[in-house]
């Protein structure tokens, strides 16, 4: 029996590769002699870089960016194949690069994700996949157009900081100088945050409380993105709320699309094509897959719930083992799961959390227990799902 797992990360507790591995360990105790191959999924966020890499013969380029305080970091990318690089932006300007006392989006730069775009330029890519979720920023990604030669003025001409305090105070956008490259490189965006720049499902009001800012923060935030937003539309000619994901990463879904062209893409489907997924299945006796926890949301664009609507597509048994199950866990049977099973439920979910391995190993090992004992993955639809 060849088994392939294709778990997500369980966020906070297992890398993909780590819960892949937890999941083998407990299918092969039942399945002493089976072929089981362990593919870590990413769908644009923590560990996609990792995740191509492991599925492709790409090589990983680590070098020193600016981070989101401007101190020094070490970020890197994935060369692939055909002149093309993946990267994360969270690896040059994510929230978890910035100390939880010194959070504050008025102050943290997208300049490290532009200097990672320019290297992989510099380096031969000319098509980049970049992921932009988990950002510590609001600058309306200024720092990362920065980075790339564009310029920011105040009214009296002088250059401004990309950073979300001078979202306000920017004049005029001088785009003449942005580096030559960009003209010769596709950019695709990794996301599936459909919010606007603006507004309260915005940059600002929705999303900068995340990464540290108060209440008076977030309101200074969204008026200097409103005027930014106005800055832009008499700039391009295009209002940036009509951009789906222009609020993504701080307002950096907006400049991608507006100043580089970039087109935004699901995450999760641009992974599993750049992972040769559809491919590597077809001989697989059973896809595992799984996710920290696994809700209505988990079908509508996220990593679980494409690869059991790919396997459904290829007619390859599929079933979701997850760390736990929300509202609406459902879905993913309608979409053609055999199985939804939760490691943990309940009270018992904060104790998982502290043993994330042993929890998720227990659930695994009764799942394929379940198989074996009933001798066909057809009574996997009666199981009792957490």
């Amino acid at each position: 029996m060849h088994i392939i797992i294709a778990a997500d990360s369980f966020k906070g507790t297992l890398s993909s590769l780590e819960a892949g591995n937890v999941i083998k360990e407990g299918a092969l105790s039942v399945f002493p002699g089976s072929s089981i191959e362990v593919l870590p999924m990413a769908d644009g966020g923590e560990g996609t870089v990792e995740a191509v890499l492991h599925c492709t013969a790409g090589e990983k380029a680590v070098f020193t960016v600016t981070g989101p305080l401007g101190e020094p970091v070490q970020a890197s990318y994935g060369r692939l194949s055909g002149n093309r690089a993946i990267m994360e932006m969270a690896e040059a300007s994510g929230l978890m690069l910035v100390p939880k006392e010194k959070r504050n989006p008025l102050l943290t730069s997208t300049m490290g994700t532009g200097e990672m775009i320019a290297r992989a330029m510099e380096d031969g890519a000319r098509k980049i996949f970049l992921g932009i979720g988990g950002s510590a920023t609001c600058d309306g990604g200024m720092g990362a157009m920065e980075a790339l030669g564009f310029r920011f003025l105040d009214k009296e001409g002088k250059e401004l900081p990309g950073r979300g305090a001078s979202l306000s105070l920017v004049a005029r956008i001088d785009l003449s100088s942005c580096h030559p490259l960009l003209r010769e490189t596709d950019l695709v965006v990794l996301s599936d945050v459909k919010n606007p720049l603006c507004g309260a499902r915005g940059a600002a009001l929705a999303f900068a409380p995340q990464k540290g800012a108060d209440e008076v923060m977030a309101e200074e935030l969204e008026r200097g993105m409103v005027h930014y937003r106005e800055l832009l539309k008499k700039t391009f000619g295009r209002n940036p709320d009509d951009i789906p994901g222009s609020g993504a990463a701080g307002g950096l879904g907006a400049v991608l699309s507006l100043f580089l062209g970039a087109s935004m893409a699901s995450g999760a489907e641009e992974l599993l094509a750049l992972s040769g997924f559809d491919e590597k299945i077809q001989k697989a006796d059973l896809v595992v897959t799984g996710e920290g926890r696994s809700d209505a949301q988990s079908g509508e664009g996220k990593m679980t719930g494409t690869i059991v609507k790919h396997c459904a597509r290829c007619s390859v048994p599929c079933a979701v083992l997850s760390g736990s199950l929300g509202k609406g866990w459902e879905i993913l049977r309608q979409q053609g799961a055999l199985a939804v099973y939760g490691a943990a439920w309940g009270e018992e979910i904060e104790k998982a959390m502290k043993e994330p391995a042993a929890y998720l190993k227990r659930a695994a090992e009764a799942f394929f227990k379940t198989w074996k004992e009933s001798g066909t993955w057809a009574v996997l639809s009666s199981i009792p799902e957490g």
